[in-house]
């Protein structure tokens, strides 16, 4: 079996493990507990924590880092009320500032990534350095220079028998894993064409509190940024794309011809980010991926991933196929959130690695070559893309709250956005 097609299946046998403790074996450290830390107290940062903690009775999580001291404190108590048995984070190990990452990164066995996407290829790069396994939040990179740190960290990781696992969770979905593998043995004949959607509300949306510097104040509303985030194509539709990269059994598009800008989202809580992306791909065989994504509000919404073949046509998100064979999923649905986190710590309790750092990149590289081509209205081709030393916004290892602001908003309050036609990036 190729490495890529291994690790596809490593992904997929996460079906197996369904609702099954991991077994209480011993930790290699010599001790039945595994310390967890997270950098990025949002949500998902919360949120990839409690599924930690869902995923291995032994997880107790210790340290915990943000760029700002109340999401610190107030996860750390939404977190402790919910597992008062797991968490086990004093006020030591709640750290602040931008080089917290690294003061938890020396308290734990384990990091949990899922801050702004922009730092997530340094941290990655820095907790397998220092010896620790990782689980790192989408997308990846939003850049690829940070693409091929997130590659480099990886087999980096590998060398150092540490396992890598990606917040890219349709790959660890029960019920995705059996359609694809459908989709593998020919239930829709040869692939024609693949449309993905991710069309909603705009989301995670901060008003300015008073007294934050403009800094201060982006970082707090790090979706709406891209230096911070990457936009929507490489922050939402890798789900989708990602999804596509397996039915394509991990080809990537040699080129890509995208169309965004921004219609109705224009108060300052909405950053310099585009509201609608249309990316469409084109494979070395002819297959055309058509992949789009929206965040506006009173407007069709839909979130699905349809691939069309000679045979018949499949809507993976419904784990349904249809057409010379007519199927569908009825096992069992375990969240994949949990099921990513089961096979993490099952991997770090029988000491075989796992490592998911191929269609991480793979697949973020490839929302990325779209962000740009709809940034700059041109066609953009994997080659020149992925050798590219384009940077989005300042490089991050540098940055901090004292520095100049990447953008600034306008006399009218709003932030310039990129203007396709004139933006030149690579």
């Amino acid at each position: 079996m190729n490495a890529d097609r291994k690790e596809e299946a490593e992904a997929v046998s996460a079906a197996a493990l369904g609702n099954m403790a991991i077994g209480r074996s011993t930790y290699a450290a010599g001790s039945d507990t595994i310390r967890i830390g997270v950098i990025g107290c949002g949500d998902r940062g919360s949120g990839a924590a409690l599924n930690a903690m869902n995923a291995d009775p032994g997880v107790r999580l210790v340290a915990m880092a943000d760029l700002f001291e109340d999401r610190v404190r107030n996860k750390r108590g939404s977190l402790k009320r919910q597992r008062p048995k797991q968490v086990a984070v004093d006020d030591a190990h709640c750290f602040v500032g931008f080089d917290g990452y690294r003061k938890v990164i020396e308290s734990v066995d384990v990091v949990l990534i899922a801050c702004a996407a922009k730092f997530h290829p340094t941290y990655l790069k820095a907790a397998v350095e220092a010896g620790k396994h990782v689980f790192v939040e989408k997308p990846h990179a939003i850049d690829p220079p940070g693409i091929r740190e997130v590659i480099a960290a990886s087999e980096l990781a590998k060398k150092k028998k540490l396992s890598v696992v990606s917040g890219l969770h349709s790959r660890y979905d029960m019920g995705y894993g059996e359609t694809v593998k459908g989709i593998h043995d020919g239930a829709i004949g040869d692939i024609v064409a693949i449309e993905e959607n991710f069309l909603r509300g705009p989301y995670g949306l901060v008003s300015r509190k008073p007294g934050l510097t403009e800094i201060q104040y982006q970082c707090s509303n790090q979706y709406h940024f891209a230096w911070l985030s990457g936009d929507d194509v490489p922050q939402s539709l890798v789900h989708n794309v990602d999804r596509a990269t397996w039915v394509m059994r991990e080809q990537v598009p040699v080129k890509v011809h995208g169309l965004g800008g921004r219609s109705s989202s224009f108060d300052e809580v909405y950053g310099n980010v585009f509201d609608h992306h249309s990316t469409i791909y084109e494979y070395a065989n002819g297959v055309r991926l058509y992949a789009f994504c929206r965040t506006q509000v009173r407007c069709y919404n839909e979130v699905s991933s349809i691939i069309m073949g000679t045979k018949g046509r499949c809507n993976l998100t419904a784990c349904r196929i249809d057409g010379e064979t007519k199927w569908r999923y009825r096992g069992p649905r375990v969240s994949p959130y949990d099921i990513e986190h089961q096979r993490l710590f099952a991997s770090i309790r029988s000491g075989k690695p796992i490592n998911n750092g191929g269609y991480m990149a793979r697949s973020t590289m490839t929302t990325i070559m779209g962000q740009i081509s709809c940034y700059t209205g041109q066609e953009v081709k994997w080659d020149k893309a992925s050798k590219s030393d384009f940077t989005l916004g300042p490089k991050p290892e540098p940055c901090s709250f004292d520095m100049e602001p990447p953008v600034k908003p306008g006399a009218d309050g709003r932030y310039p956005v990129p203007i396709p036609g004139v933006t030149k990036l690579i």
